[in-house]
C-alpha cells in the first residue's frame, strides 16, 4: 500500500546563517503544517514511503534529499533556483512589510498586504510544482509549504 507523503523534513542548518524571530516563527509553522497534511510523491525514486526529507541548498540549487522512513530505498531530487531568485526576493519584501505593519499599521493594510502576500506565495508554488513536474507530485498546500521553507534555506544576512 503506497503512503505518497512526508513524515519528517529538516533544513540543513549549515546552510542558514541567520533568522529573526518571525522567520523562525515561518520555519516551524511551515514545517508543522506539512507534517499535518501533505501529498509527496517522488517519481525517480523507487519505494512508496511515507518519506524523510532534507532540504539544503548546493551550488545554488535546492536538493531535496528523499529517503523512505524506516529504510528503504532513497535519494536526491535536485532543482535549479534561479528561476525562484526573483519570486524569492519578492517574497522577502512583502513578508518584511507584513511584518512592519502587523506591529503598528491599520487593520486594512494589513489585509492588503497580506492579500499580495498571499499572492506571490502561491505563485512560487505553482512555479515549484512546474518545475518538479515528472519527478515530483505533490499537492498545492504541500508545495506552499515547501516554498516558505525554501525561502528560509535563501536567508544569508
Amino acid at each position: 500500500m503506497s503512503d505518497h507523503r512526508i513524515v519528517g523534513v529538516e533544513l540543513d542548518e549549515r546552510t542558514v546563517i541567520w533568522r529573526n524571530a518571525d522567520v523562525e516563527q515561518e520555519r516551524r509553522v511551515a514545517i508543522f503544517d506539512l507534517l499535518e497534511g501533505n501529498m509527496f510523491r517522488p517519481l525517480e525514486i523507487a519505494g512508496e514511503g511515507p518519506w524523510r526529507l532534507l532540504l539544503r541548498v548546493e551550488d545554488g540549487r535546492l536538493a531535496m534529499d528523499v529517503a523512505q522512513d524506516g529504510g528503504g530505498p532513497s535519494g536526491s531530487v535536485l532543482l535549479g533556483l534561479a528561476p525562484f531568485r526573483r519570486t524569492v526576493r519578492e517574497y522577502f519584501a512583502i513578508c518584511d512589510s507584513y511584518y512592519k505593519a502587523i506591529r503598528n499599521a491599520a487593520p486594512s493594510a494589513i489585509e492588503t498586504i497580506d492579500m499580495a502576500r498571499r499572492g506571490i506565495h502561491n505563485g512560487a508554488a505553482e512555479l515549484l510544482m512546474e518545475r518538479l513536474e515528472g519527478r515530483v507530485e505533490m499537492d498545492f498546500d504541500t508545495a506552499r509549504r515547501l516554498f516558505t521553507l525554501i525561502c528560509v534555506l535563501h536567508i544569508r544576512q
